[in-house]
């Protein structure tokens, strides 16, 4: 399974980056507002920035909701680095954007995903990568761990290429169980990712290996 951090913190990509273990950045403009960055030149150059720390993609969302303004910022968005990934809203326009962007190969993310129906869509339309948000779908008491399994279940059935991309995770139970089912990709914050390395047992091993270290060299 991918790891992608869900941010547009510079400093924390690097950090995941510096991990080894990191696949790709996704972000949105609600991302860009907590990290300060407002206007059009100031986003596209954030972007840049993302893409020379990453080696994998980059999602880059559209804030357009018409076809015609959709492809227009999606071009600008895609020219920027070919790590790009144009991130679209699932709404009509948007799933026929994605559709263009596919037949001039141009990757796409379809975000905003709370339904299997939603998903196979975007997949029908060549989506790259879909984003089912599983954290919000938890906060609403609906269990966003299901679908995923629904839209594996789908996606196996007629063997479709559009990468699952668990969104809005917010644990590392998110991210066991997701591995567990399946998902291709998962994206989430930095704590979520480094949550991953914690277990008690680990300290309390540790802490003993170097006191017995420690007694055995007379310290």
């Amino acid at each position: 399974m991918k790891f992608f951090i869900d941010t547009a913190n510079l400093q924390q990509i690097k950090e995941a980056q510096d991990l080894g273990v990191l696949d790709g950045v996704t972000t949105n403009p609600s991302l860009m507002a907590k990290e300060g960055i407002s206007g059009a030149e100031n986003v596209i150059n954030h972007y840049k920035a993302i893409c020379a720390i990453v080696d994998g993609d980059v999602s880059a969302e559209v804030i357009s909701t018409d076809f015609d303004n959709i492809i227009k910022e999606g071009h600008e968005l895609a020219k920027l680095d070919d790590k790009i990934v144009v991130k679209v809203p699932m709404i009509k326009d948007g799933i026929k954007a994605i559709k263009y962007f596919s037949g001039e190969g141009i990757k796409t993310n379809c975000t905003l995903v709370f339904s299997a129906g939603q998903a196979l869509l975007a997949a029908k339309a060549g989506a790259t990568y879909v984003s089912p948000f599983i954290g919000r779908l938890d906060d609403i008491s609906t269990d966003g761990l299901s679908l995923i399994e629904d839209i594996r279940l789908i996606y196996d059935n007629y063997a479709y290429e559009t990468q699952i991309l668990a969104a809005s995770v917010r644990h590392s139970i998110h991210i066991i169980e997701c591995a567990k089912i399946g998902a291709d990709v998962m994206t989430g914050p930095l704590s979520a990712i480094l949550s991953l390395l914690k277990h008690p047992l680990t300290d309390s091993g540790l802490a003993q290996f170097l006191a017995d270290h420690a007694k055995a060299a007379g310290k």
